[in-house]
């Protein structure tokens, strides 16, 4: 049985989630995702004006009259959400939790994905694939995605998202819409996400928190890698510590971005320190500009 608190949560992010699908996403995700590929329709007659590259040469041989294939703007596409649920996303120093944070904005993504009638489906993964929810329609199927995110109890602690990509190539034969959701602390996934991109339309969302960055100056504190196990004991009034950690988070950052890019991977920043809206938007207007 699903606990109290969990169910809070739950209905808390579908309104939220909902108001701001309703009132600021509500033709943004329309605008940069529809009509993203052509589907077959039918075969007609020619008519003039109808462009020769469509003329149907089977049909046209058999008949005798000349034939065009007619396509129209494929409308449902599937949405996959593959999500991290290693250790180190269970740690928040502001407003909330980074795993707290990805169901949310996953929330936003699905809630306007069902509003357009597309297809949600959800891989949860460790350092395995630990949770598959086949894609499917609806608001029920929505809520149950969200409960999932929420409420699923991950056995693996580590963090292999080439495993999630190759596992998500094997599950999905139709070309998806993939928002891959992680704080990105891993290695060796560049190959597994270059393959998955040409395959699907991969977006990179990163989830970040200030406490990642900024150590508070308490003195003397015990440091564990929530992934590792491993400890160590750090000086935080140490501003040389502050400057290397802060230095050190920049490149990994600026090195994410560069690899996504040269991918041709739009990757969104994302942190429990800010509201996410913002990075959102930049996100579809990027998009619907390059279209």
């Amino acid at each position: 049985m699903i606990p109290k608190e969990i169910l809070k949560k739950v209905r808390r992010i579908e309104i939220t989630t909902k108001r701001m699908v309703t009132d600021v996403f509500a033709g943004e995700y329309e605008s940069v995702f529809k009509g993203r590929g052509m589907e077959f329709d039918e075969v007609r007659e020619y008519q003039p004006g109808d462009d020769i590259r469509s003329i149907d040469w089977n049909v046209t041989a058999r008949t005798g009259h000349p034939h065009v294939k007619k396509f129209v703007e494929e409308r449902e596409m599937t949405v996959m959400f593959l999500v991290d649920a290693s250790a180190s996303g269970r740690f928040g120093t502001v407003n909330m939790m980074k795993n707290e944070l990805a169901a949310e904005v996953c929330a936003v993504l699905a809630f306007s994905a069902i509003r357009n009638k597309d297809k949600v489906g959800l891989i949860i993964f460790t350092d395995t694939v630990e949770k598959f929810v086949p894609p499917k329609k609806g608001n029920v199927h929505v809520l149950r995605v969200i409960r999932e995110l929420l409420y699923f109890k991950p056995k693996g602690v580590g963090t292999d998202i080439a495993v999630a990509l190759e596992y998500l190539n094997r599950v999905t034969t139709r070309r998806a819409v993939t928002f891959l959701v992680s704080d990105f602390l891993a290695a060796e996934y560049e190959k597994a996400l270059r393959i998955a991109n040409n395959k699907h339309d991969v977006i990179a969302i990163g989830v970040s928190d200030p406490g990642e960055t900024e150590l508070p100056s308490i003195g003397f504190l015990q440091l564990k890698d929530a992934e590792s196990g491993r400890t160590m004991i750090v000086d935080t009034r140490d501003p040389e510590l502050k400057r290397e950690l802060k230095k050190r988070k920049g490149l990994e950052f600026v090195e994410r971005r560069r690899v996504m890019r040269s991918m041709g991977v739009d990757y969104i920043g994302i942190s429990t320190g800010k509201p996410y809206v913002k990075e959102l938007m930049s996100f579809f207007k990027a998009r619907a500009r390059r279209r």
